[in-house]
């Protein structure tokens, strides 16, 4: 087989990947703006719990948005599937806050416990819909 065989797919993983990272990038950049606390600063500041759950709603959006990729059947299919993706982790930040009060004050506390729950929550969603998406 020549190069040029093994290489005909890229144009198709390079598109795939571009947009996983530009939703990545705007999954983030809502995230961080409906959240009530401040992660990059609390982040810089040495917060652990912020850290842990910034890095478990990344992990739980980055699920699906894989799935997402694998399962789509072209570009229009796998930007429709990873806005819906987007859609449920925001609903999984909100879900989390309404059973642990206060969720944005215990992280800004620095209480690794409100860290642990938003991050796990987060990512057994995220599994939950990427196991979801099968074609």
């Amino acid at each position: 087989m020549v190069i040029a065989e093994y290489l005909s797919g890229f144009p198709a993983f390079l598109a795939h990947y571009v947009l996983a990272i530009l939703f990545l990038v705007i999954f983030g950049a809502i995230y961080t703006k409906i959240t009530q606390h401040n992660e990059f600063a609390l982040i810089r500041q040495g917060n652990t719990a912020a850290a842990i759950a910034l890095a478990g709603s990344l992990i739980g959006f980055s699920l699906p948005l894989a799935a997402s990729v694998e399962f789509s059947v072209s570009i229009l299919d796998n930007t429709l599937w990873a806005t819906v993706s987007l859609i449920v982790q925001i609903a999984i930040y909100y879900l989390a806050r309404l059973i642990i009060d206060d969720l944005s004050g215990r992280i800004e506390r620095q209480e690794i416990s409100a860290g642990i729950w938003l991050g796990a929550v987060s990512i057994t969603g995220g599994q939950l819909a990427a196991a979801s998406m099968t074609t």
